[in-house]
């Protein structure tokens, strides 16, 4: 399966050991709900889906590595206590808890959320010594004599033997205690997750090219040269930071990230020419529909390379756009609900009161914040969101301190009008702006492979759907049907092919 399969799977099996009976306990017995086995090659995501199922699903994420650990330290050091046995005085060997399951206790604590994923990678790595132990804990759940707390389930993950010369070979009894999901690389699994993590567009559009170096492991006399999905996220984080901050990004940066010599100087070549579209076509220009003739006459004349570069850049700035319109309408809607929430507070109160109120607001907006960041349940759009509506927040409280003549139910209801009004406008903008972008690629690639991978993008990306769907965008549709036309036509022409007309008898 791909990685995107195995986030479901995932997704499915937390929810079904989550269910609960009538009486409240679990409707999967502990000792029935088999941890989960994500067995792949390194760098295709394991982690990086655990963090999003748990802010996804709004649970908790305490992560581990197995490579590390001893006897000692995952079950926890002995120590004597005395107890009375049919009168008769005895020292006991106890032992204290492990430091994984109280890192799932601080989690709890420091969050405030009681269900939580439990992720132990590398578990097939784990030493000798802990070998036997971990059966019991794959089965019973306990370390020790600690057991994971209820509402915490469990998933692990490693990587095959040929990966990993520290990988001990399970036998059937630990396999039986398993749920197994082999994950294998899939470029357009990847592709999806990339798009609405904002992965560089350079990086995008390199790997529609040449989708072979997407995940490469090859042995040579030098020892692994790879590239894999982790190295290109993680180089297009850097990336992204060294443009903002006006550092070179060259072959001797990327092969940091993609030790194989071969795509990273390969990346880099195509790197320079995406620079060089980025400052030819004037995309802000596109955007706002003042193209000139040289700069259509360049994209209708571009190679297909060039082509997707600059259908990655529109799409890139138009995105960032719809980014931050989702980040502002979010926080309208939160400061909404903190507000509707606490309207007593604001009952008959001075400015001063209330200006009290919105600061106490915002400060147990920023610990329910740090909480939940501290559990890794908050994905960066939410974080950023609510970053906005502190700003808001802080707007409303000044306006009422800096304005005490004025009644403050009215400032504050000025500010959040003004933020809405600002937003629809940001947003009839944006509408603008995308059909202006159709408009020119239709003008200078017609209904060729182009717009359909322009579309498509649009479809994919959930800000940009989710955009569509709520402003409309008539150039939009008017392609997405004539997409949707001709794929179906491609439908009825592959059946009709499947009915072998022409090998019928007479």
């Amino acid at each position: 399966m791909n990685i995107q399969q195995a986030k479901e799977q995932i997704q499915y099996a937390v929810q079904a050991y989550l269910e609960t009976d009538e009486f409240g306990g679990p409707r999967i017995p502990v000792e029935r709900q088999r941890p989960i086995f994500l067995l792949g090659a390194p760098g295709i995501g394991k982690t990086a889906i655990m963090e999003q199922i748990a802010q996804e699903m709004g649970v908790g994420l305490v992560s581990y590595s197995m490579t590390h650990h001893t006897r000692q330290s995952a079950l926890g050091l002995p120590f004597i206590v005395k107890k009375n046995y049919m009168g008769e005085d005895y020292s006991v060997s106890e032992y204290t808890m492990s430091e994984i399951l109280s890192s799932v206790y601080d989690c709890m604590e420091q969050s405030g959320l009681r269900q939580g994923i439990l992720f132990l990678d590398e578990i097939n790595c784990v030493s000798e010594t802990l070998a036997p132990s971990m059966l019991q804990f794959l089965q019973y759940k306990t370390f020790g004599r600690h057991r994971v707390p209820e509402g915490w389930v469990v998933v692990t993950a490693g990587n095959p033997p040929e990966y990993n010369h520290s990988v001990r070979e399970f036998d059937i009894v630990t396999w039986d205690r398993l749920k197994r999901m082999d994950v294998e690389p899939d470029y357009d699994a990847w592709r999806r997750y990339a798009v609405s993590r904002n992965v560089h567009p350079a990086i995008l559009s390199y790997l529609e090219i040449r989708k072979a170096d997407f995940y490469c492991v090859e042995s040579t006399v030098d020892g692994r040269r790879f590239a894999t999905p982790r190295g290109w996220v993680d180089l297009s984080d850097t990336i992204q930071l060294y443009e903002e901050k006006g550092y070179p990004i060259n072959e001797i940066l990327i092969v940091q990230y993609l030790q194989h010599e071969r795509i990273a100087k390969s990346f880099a070549m195509f790197y320079d020419l995406f620079r060089k579209y980025r400052q030819t076509y004037r995309v802000e220009e596109i955007l706002a529909g003042n193209a000139n003739a040289e700069t259509m006459a360049q994209a209708q004349r571009a190679p297909f390379d060039e082509r997707l570069s600059l259908i990655s850049l529109l799409l890139e700035t138009l995105q960032g756009d719809i980014a931050k319109l989702d980040q502002r309408e979010e926080a309208i809607t939160q400061v909404s609900a903190l507000l509707k929430n606490k309207k007593e507070a604001f009952a008959n109160g001075s400015a001063q009161e209330d200006a009290e109120a919105l600061k106490d607001i915002s400060q147990q907006l920023q610990e329910d914040t740090r909480r939940k960041k501290k559990a890794g349940a908050l994905a960066v759009r939410q974080e950023r969101a609510i970053r906005t509506a502190l700003q808001l927040l802080e707007e409303m409280r000044l306006s009422i301190s800096e304005h005490p003549d004025m009644p403050p139910a009215s400032q504050m209801e000025a500010v959040f009008s003004s933020e809405a009004d600002a937003v629809a406008q940001d947003a009839e903008d944006i509408r603008t702006r995308m059909e202006h972008m159709l408009n020119f690629c239709e003008r200078a690639f017609g209904e060729g492979q182009e717009m359909l991978i322009l579309v498509t993008e649009l479809s994919v990306h959930a800000l940009s759907a989710q955009f569509i769907a709520r402003y409309g965008c008539d150039a939009y549709y008017r392609h997405n049907q004539s997409l949707l036309l001709y794929d179906r036509r491609n439908d009825l022409l592959n059946d009709i092919a499947a009915l072998n007309l022409d090998d019928r008898a007479d």
